[in-house]
């Protein structure tokens, strides 16, 4: 599988957004897998879609999730070249938002191991609202307005818990799907348990203990799935973080670099400087002084 291996960014874009015309693009779509969940919506004409050595025929109007880690590919189901919108995202980055909700990744694993149904009629695409939801998520993706990322997760989510309620109408128990990601972490989804721990002083050795690998094991597959390294991974993931307290907040600096998890101010400027080229002071004063948000 690994020849078959599609890179994502994780980091700097956990969601994609595209329209995908068969007349433009590479077609047909040859296999591939990637830990990205996938889900994707015919605007016109018909896909033979494989995913896992299944074949699905999805027509005009209708909905197909490709789960994570599978191996899919995309074709014509009759001759002609089909025209889908698509939303890939990490489910990782869209955590239970209260105490009683599983995470989406949790969700996607234990509805695969349930056998729940992944290719939705066009009557319950409609009832979905896919045209409308697609829709928006690419033109937030088209532009960097006030709060893009917030709408583009909102909508996600609203797609998310709209498909698990028709798995719950097809039997699936929902309150036995697992809460927390303990002891299911791997590379695929280990991030989730960083960046919920982004304030604490976590270790990477911990980390990889976690995911039950050497030190040296996990290093490397680390830096194979996210391009860089765990350390360095949550120090990006801490400026991003900052950054936000910095433009939508007025706390000072060493309050930030304690809610951020910097051992101290000096540290947090510091790392600040390195990655971004100027202090954090500096940001806060650029941004706010141009009106700018960052691109998130």
């Amino acid at each position: 599988m690994t020849n078959l291996f599609e890179k994502q960014d994780s980091l700097n874009a956990p969601i994609e957004t595209f329209y995908f015309n068969s007349a433009d693009n590479e077609f047909p779509v040859k296999p591939h897998w990637h830990y990205f969940a996938e889900f994707l919506y015919i605007l016109e004409g018909s896909a033979e879609i494989t995913c896992d050595g299944v074949t699905y025929t999805v027509s005009k109007g209708e909905l197909i999730i490709l789960q994570p880690s599978t191996v899919h590919s995309i074709g014509s189901a009759d001759g002609g070249l089909p025209l889908f919108a698509g939303l890939k995202f990490d489910p990782v980055k869209f955590p239970n938002m209260n105490s009683y909700a599983p995470s989406a990744s949790n969700i996607f694993r234990y509805a695969r191991d349930c056998g729940m149904r992944t290719r939705f009629t066009a009557e319950e695409a409609e009832a979905l609202h896919c045209r409308e939801i697609f829709g928006d998520c690419i033109a937030e993706s088209e532009s960097y307005l006030y709060g893009r990322e917030m709408i583009l997760r909102a909508q996600i989510y609203r797609l998310i818990f709209g498909i698990v309620r028709i798995w719950i109408k097809s039997g699936l128990e929902i309150d036995r799907c697992p809460i927390t990601p303990d002891g299911l972490c791997g590379i695929e989804n280990i991030t989730e348990y960083i960046d919920a721990r982004l304030d604490e002083n976590i270790r990477v050795a911990d980390i990889a203990a976690r995911c039950h690998m050497s030190y040296s094991g996990f290093a490397t597959k680390f830096r194979e799935q996210y391009g860089m390294s765990c350390k360095e991974y949550i120090e990006r993931m801490r400026i991003f973080k900052a950054e936000e307290y910095l433009l939508f907040t007025d706390h000072d600096l060493s309050y930030i670099s304690q809610q951020t998890g910097f051992s101290d101010q000096s540290h947090f400027i510091r790392s600040f400087k390195k990655f971004r080229g100027i202090t954090p002071k500096q940001f806060r004063n650029e941004k706010k002084h141009n009106g700018q948000q960052p691109p998130f």
